[in-house]
């Protein structure tokens, strides 16, 4: 019985864009005209024609924002004023050494005024608002650097308070991975249930009024769901309605990988590589990438977010910059107790190569998926020449960029194997 081919896609981007381009490049034209008056355009140029209610005529400013910026952390990727000018700085020495032979682009050392205020902000926040960690956890937590990890993957946040937004749904995050399946009392036995009663607070339950008390006094009964809840609350203050399901979405896809992985702990079971890839398609970063625009203070509206081809970027590039850390942090599993499935080790067992071996076609695993995730990335933006879509693929572009950069730096969790 021959393989049954892929269900075709429903609707085409460029389809999509059509419907709802012209609303979105009159929208962006018009910004760009506001953002011309207060600039001011050049000496002695001619006022722009008014555009065709129809099909807005290019404009210089409009131009100027689907081309983006030329570097990372420029000026010219946002669409609203930063709180406040660029601060010149010293070079800072990049810390690290990048894995030998994997495909990234390095990127500057993320603003240092920007880091040292998220990394006050969130430690207060966990410490004062959620109660996230008792005191002989700190070192591991500032050890983490997440103000550096965020600000570097973000460089488009208008503000810091944007940047808040990703910053406390990331420590969320890592507190329930650590606590309910790996470092801090995690196990994969009664996963599931603790994992669905922590989505309640992404998710809430609506339920009778006998009942709901008791679920609303739930969501602080342990240090994940407080987490959870609180960086829900704020994200949902920023967020849309569309933006905030989006997330949600994402979460579950997460805790679905989750699952997968503890059932192999469970059956001591190592799965084909193909087996693991699929779990690392939804225990992965995705729910990082996929809200840039939300940090950057915009939105890619739903119809287009959910083509078919943007959730295949969205897919690689969650892909790829989870197979980074499966590489960046192999030896600090290897020295963890019990055993940590990653690609390196799967490869091994599973194709019978010597753990170099495998850790290096591992390597080449994460470069054929960066260059799939660039050349589908080039694809789209040449077949949606939608502003906002442009936006959000240099967004997630410079998360992916942004993710490796943390990971060779932070020497704190990380060190390379010896094989080179």
């Amino acid at each position: 019985m021959p393989a049954p081919e892929p269900t075709p896609p429903q609707s085409s981007l460029p389809e999509a864009a059509a419907n709802f381009g012209a609303y979105v490049l009159a929208d962006a034209a018009a910004r760009a005209r506001d953002i011309t008056a207060a600039t001011g355009g050049p000496p002695g140029a001619p006022p722009a024609p008014a555009p065709s209610p129809d099909v807005p005529a290019p404009s210089a400013g409009l131009e100027r924002i689907l081309r983006g910026p030329t570097g990372l952390g420029t000026a010219g990727l946002r669409l609203t004023l930063p709180e406040e000018p660029p601060r010149p700085s010293e070079p800072a020495a990049v810390r690290g050494t990048p894995i030998p032979g994997l495909y990234h682009h390095p990127v500057p050392e993320p603003d240092p005024v920007r880091v040292e205020e998220v990394s006050r902000r969130i430690k207060s926040w966990a410490l004062d608002e959620v109660s996230l960690y008792p005191d002989d956890w700190e070192e591991e937590f500032d050890g983490f650097s997440v103000g550096r990890y965020m600000v570097g993957c973000h460089p488009d946040a208008p503000t810091v308070d944007h940047l808040m937004v990703a910053t406390r749904l990331m420590v969320a995050e890592n507190a329930v991975d650590d606590c309910y399946c790996e470092d801090h009392g995690g196990s994969p036995i009664g996963l599931g249930e603790r994992l669905l009663l922590a989505h309640t607070a992404l998710d809430p339950l609506h339920t009778t009024r006998e009942y709901q008390p008791e679920w609303a006094k739930s969501l602080h009964s342990d240090a994940p769901r407080r987490a959870y809840r609180s960086a829900m609350e704020y994200f949902a203050q920023t967020a849309t309605a569309s933006q905030t399901d989006r997330f949600r979405h994402d979460m579950a896809r997460l805790h679905m990988g989750y699952l997968a992985e503890a059932a192999w702990a469970q059956q001591d079971h190592v799965p084909e590589v193909w087996e693991y890839l699929a779990m690392r398609q939804f225990n992965n970063f995705r729910p990082c990438p996929t809200i840039t625009d939300t940090v950057g203070g915009y939105e890619l509206p739903a119809d287009l977010h959910a083509q078919p081809a943007m959730q295949k970027v969205i897919a690689l590039a969650g892909n790829a910059t989870t197979i980074v850390n499966d590489l960046y942090s192999y030896t600090k599993e290897l020295d963890a107790p019990g055993r940590h499935l990653n690609l390196p080790v799967v490869i091994a067992e599973r194709e019978g190569l010597s753990d170099r071996d495998a850790y290096l076609k591992s390597v080449e695993v994460h470069n054929d998926l960066m260059h799939d995730f660039e050349t589908e990335a080039a694809a789209l933006a040449a077949d949606c020449p939608v502003p906002s879509v442009q936006r959000f693929l240099r967004g997630v572009a410079a998360w992916v960029d942004g993710n490796h950069h943390w990971h060779q730096t932070n020497t704190y969790r990380y060190s390379l194997p010896d094989f080179w």
